[in-house]
């Protein structure tokens, strides 16, 4: 099977949040599947190019109609394991200072970019001869290729028995731009419909790919039923999804068990198994409190987020809870984003520097250690398509505290008892309900037998991608098979 995976950033070579993490493990994960050729697709953003890996040119060029005008894309290419990763390369629209935006708002052409992008994919496979039978396509970035697949190239005979399989990471970010970009990308007002890419009088990227690819994915099952029958879930696209409903599948997505290993972390102070998770824990805790001026104190809670600041994460709710645990736990607090909530929490640990602490930006050996050295993981999120952070607290004998909702929803378990519990949940993410979790996880840390159950379950739990693999490869078959009729 030719799989050719879409997307604009992936794990190393380009990030900028969990997309990166998911289309980076896929990529390799299929490369392992027996029979399989695996390429990935990528823009040549300014930032790729740089550590371990340095793409080789691959001569020519070709070029992508943009509007009444051309536009010249050059590749390059790197083998990463079995994979090989094509990089679309065109200065004007990829070396900027940032993926998507800047400081002050989304980049306005985006509408270009991603239409090149898409394109480019397209022409960038006969460029290389790499004729595939899927392309798996990731969010609105790439959400026009299965509508160039059905429309523009559907007479193309390269692509005659393509078939394309398009995964919703998070249906907030849709790709929404006015009518004007339907002739930039080479359509015509004969597809500016309803039922095909208009969406209330403009062009919307992810309605293109809902409207037009053979299957859609989503990261979780509890999600793919969110979006169809919640409208705060759907975000407009509910109808369209109900419509599909016997096309959509909900997959949840894994983890890489390698690097998010607490047995061979480098990170971390003393790494740990499941037989030694105590004195682990104890250590990477003890190293933690003193790296980051805490008291050191084993007893305390440890309380950790690493996380994007937003108002889908529901932080602002622990914001206003924590202040009254501060005399009976810590809390260590990682993240960019929300203005507002960096200085809350900023102010937060200011107010209680031996019990709270806020670091700002991204820093993966921090993420590693407050994973490690945790006891709880704090992810009150209001929404949620699958999460991988509590995925891998739980391997790391963190328990989760989520909202029941969407993939946080399918990996983490609680109903009051220890012995079936890996974790805690609440329904919302409100003030009282957390008020009420946390206060019960302050008593029940002291029944250590019962705390080291739920590490117990936490740790056994399998969050690794080999049974996604199977999932997506089994979806990718029956839309190869319906190409053939």
């Amino acid at each position: 099977m030719k799989i050719l995976i879409a997307a604009s950033e992936a794990f190393p070579f380009c990030k900028t949040g969990g997309l990166a993490d998911v289309t980076g493990a896929l990529a390799q994960v299929f490369a392992r599947t027996p029979d399989a050729e695996v390429v990935l697709f990528l823009p040549r953003y300014r930032n790729v190019g740089g550590g371990a890996f340095s793409p080789k040119a691959c001569g020519g060029s070709f070029l992508i109609p943009v509007g009444n005008r051309v536009e010249t894309a050059t590749m390059s290419r790197v083998q990463w394991g079995k994979a090989a990763v094509y990089f679309i390369e065109n200065p004007k629209y990829f070396d900027r200072p940032g993926m998507y935006r800047t400081a002050a708002g989304d980049y306005e052409d985006n509408d270009e970019r991603f239409l090149f992008f898409s394109r480019a994919v397209l022409e960038g496979a006969k460029f290389i001869g790499f004729k595939p039978d899927v392309i798996h396509c990731h969010d609105w970035q790439t959400g026009l290729v299965p509508a160039y697949l059905r429309t523009l190239y559907r007479i193309d005979s390269f692509y005659a028995k393509t078939a394309s399989v398009f995964t919703i990471h998070n249906i907030a970010y849709q790709g929404m731009f006015p009518k004007e970009t339907l002739l930039k990308a080479g359509f015509t007002w004969l597809d500016f419909t309803p039922e095909k890419l208009e969406y209330y009088g403009g062009v919307n990227y992810m309605k293109a790919a809902l409207a037009y690819a053979d299957l859609i994915t989503t990261v979780s099952p509890t999600y793919a039923s969110e979006i169809q029958y919640r409208p705060e879930f759907g975000h407009g696209m509910e109808g369209l999804l109900k419509h599909r409903t016997s096309d959509l599948f909900g997959i949840l997505n894994g983890i890489d068990e390698e690097i998010w290993d607490p047995a061979t972390d480098t990170f971390l102070e003393r790494g740990y198994e499941l037989k030694s998770f105590q004195r682990g824990k104890a250590a990477c805790k003890k190293a933690l409190q003193k790296e980051l001026d805490l008291e050191e104190n084993k007893d305390l809670i440890l309380a950790g987020v690493v996380s994007r600041l937003d108002h889908q994460k529901g932080l602002d709710t622990l914001l206003r809870v924590a202040p009254e645990f501060a005399d009976k736990m810590q809390f260590v607090v990682l993240g960019s984003g929300d203005p507002g909530l960096a200085d809350g929490f900023t102010a937060l640990a200011a107010a209680n520097p031996k019990r709270v602490a806020f670091r700002s930006g991204m820093d993966e050996a921090l993420a590693h250690k407050i994973y490690g050295a945790a006891d709880i993981f704090v992810m009150p999120s209001r929404f949620e398509p699958c999460g991988l952070s509590q995925m891998i607290s739980m391997r790391y004998g963190t328990l989760p505290v989520v909202t029941r909702t969407g993939g946080l929803k399918d990996t983490v378990f609680y109903n009051g008892e220890p012995k079936d519990s890996n974790g805690f949940a609440i329904d919302h993410a409100d003030e009282g309900q957390l008020r009420s979790v946390l206060g019960h996880i302050v008593s029940l840390y002291g029944w250590r037998e019962n705390w080291n159950l739920m590490v117990r379950n936490a740790m056994r739990g399998d969050y690794a991608w080999h049974k996604s693999a199977e999932a997506y490869i089994k979806l990718f078959n029956i839309a190869i098979q319906r190409r053939q009729l």
